[in-house]
């Protein structure tokens, strides 16, 4: 089957947009096989605005997020590998998606774990 991962970016872009929010891409640098600006690289993470009036030619793919954006005024082309994508969300309140780093094959990360209950005891208390 094909990655989930790439399915829930445009699904959450498309909701937050929907909600006259604007929408942004926390990229893992380091992970991404794309091109990005170097000078807004902070502890190998990027904070992208993909608002629809901050890009032109955005491209949600199954692989590849692509757009042109300006930076400091300098026109640029943007290319972020969606597995590099560690969260989609709105700046305005936060509310997204964040993806699961260690499972790399684009599934949400999983609820915690129930601990399993062990054998019923039971104590008189006087």
């Amino acid at each position: 089957m094909t990655p989930l991962k790439p399915y829930l970016i445009r699904a959450v872009y498309e909701w937050i947009v929907d909600n006259d929010l604007t929408p942004h891409l926390l990229v893992n640098a380091d992970n991404n096989k794309g091109i990005l600006p170097v000078d807004y690289i902070e502890d190998g993470k990027i904070v992208l605005n993909i608002r629809p009036q901050a890009v032109e030619a955005l491209s949600l793919g199954n692989d590849l997020i692509e757009f042109n954006a300006r930076f400091s005024g300098k026109p640029m082309t943007i290319t972020a590998s969606v597995n590099a994508v560690m969260a989609i969300y709105a700046k305005e309140n936060g509310k997204g998606l964040v993806f699961d780093q260690e499972n790399n094959d684009g599934d949400v990360a999983p609820p915690p774990e129930q601990p399993t209950p062990g054998k019923p005891s039971l104590r008189v208390v006087k």
